[in-house]
């Protein structure tokens, strides 16, 4: 058992028209679900954005985004499934999502999340019309 200092989260979004969102996407991992949002267009067409919780946080409201408060640890990797759900703004448009990982803990005792049926699938929507989640399994 260790301490979660640390999420990473590389979100891809599809290069396709109509792709991007202003939506709100979370990811879950150990038992908390945690509000993926920076400054700027986070979800725009072909972008390719790694998002820090915790220790060196990049996103808004880091405070209340972070795995340290309360502080969680990698037992509950194991009692909670790690996913990413998105929920459209005002009934807004879906999001076409090309790639999800999650790195807990990079570079000491890491633990990596994928979902590699996932991986060059260009057509992965999320959106009221398609499903909010997608679940990942460890890859270690």
């Amino acid at each position: 058992m260790t301490d979660i200092n640390v999420i990473q989260a590389r979100l891809v979004t599809g290069n396709r028209a109509a792709a991007g969102t202003d939506g709100r996407v979370y990811i879950g991992a150990a038992g908390r679900e945690f509000r993926i949002d920076a400054a700027g267009n986070d979800f725009e067409r072909g972008a390719n954005r790694t998002y820090i919780l915790g220790q060196g946080s990049g996103v808004r409201n880091a405070g209340s985004n972070d795995p340290r408060n309360p502080q969680l640890d990698t037992e509950d990797l194991d009692k909670y499934p790690v996913y990413l759900r998105f929920e459209p703004s005002g009934g807004g448009p879906d999001w076409n999502v090309e790639r999800v990982q999650v790195t807990v803990n990079p570079g000491r005792d890491e633990v990596n999340f994928d979902n590699l049926r996932l991986s060059g699938a260009p057509d992965v929507w999320l959106g009221t019309n398609h499903g909010k989640a997608i679940y990942l399994s460890p890859q270690n």
